[in-house]
């Protein structure tokens, strides 16, 4: 029995500059601006001591600190980056937690936390969605108030059948209905 081939060490191909530049590339198209007061105006202010390419700044206009994940679902976090951008990666493949666990060398319950922050903030990011336009739905009969007095559902049931069902069928279509909502 042969074992089945293991995924291609990722995170060997990856380094943490590629991956601070495509944060900042995407988080800051137009460069960079202060997370707290939105100014243009910022410097570069050193590096952070354990993941040293990841750029600190200091904003002229409210003189606030921040770095390259301030603002983000990844601040506070200890994994690397390059870690969280080979979780996203795996997720965008379909593995579980579990097998994504197993490829970046994590125990599962961090990598489900790791999976669920990213999901909060992929879903923070995610437009509101606005129906409009004509909706069709399936019509469905709900017995309501004859709970417990199945002798009432079923004579309601004979006496509307499948002429009533027609009748009311064409009402609602035009619009007229003979029910009023108490709404």
């Amino acid at each position: 029995m042969m074992a089945a081939p293991d995924l291609v060490n990722l995170s060997g191909l990856i380094d943490d500059a590629k991956c601070f530049a495509l944060l900042r590339q995407h988080r800051w198209p137009e460069g960079v601006r202060c997370p707290g007061c939105g100014s243009a105006s910022v410097v570069r202010d050193g590096h952070d001591d354990t993941q040293p390419r990841r750029q600190r700044y200091r904003c002229r206009g409210c003189a606030g600190r921040f770095d390259d994940l301030t603002g983000t679902v990844l601040a506070g976090h200890h994994q690397p980056l390059r870690v969280w951008v080979l979780c996203l990666y795996l997720m965008g493949l379909n593995l579980s937690d579990r097998q994504i666990a197993r490829e970046l060398g994590l125990d599962a319950s961090g990598v489900q936390a790791m999976t669920e922050q990213l999901r909060s903030g992929l879903v923070a990011k995610a437009p509101a969605v606005r129906l409009e336009g004509e909706v069709e739905i399936d019509e469905i009969y709900v017995v309501a108030g004859h709970k417990g007095q199945p002798a009432a559902v079923a004579k309601r049931g004979a006496r509307d059948g499948a002429a009533g069902w027609r009748e009311g069928r064409a009402a609602a279509r035009s619009g007229r209905t003979g029910h009023r909502s108490s709404a």
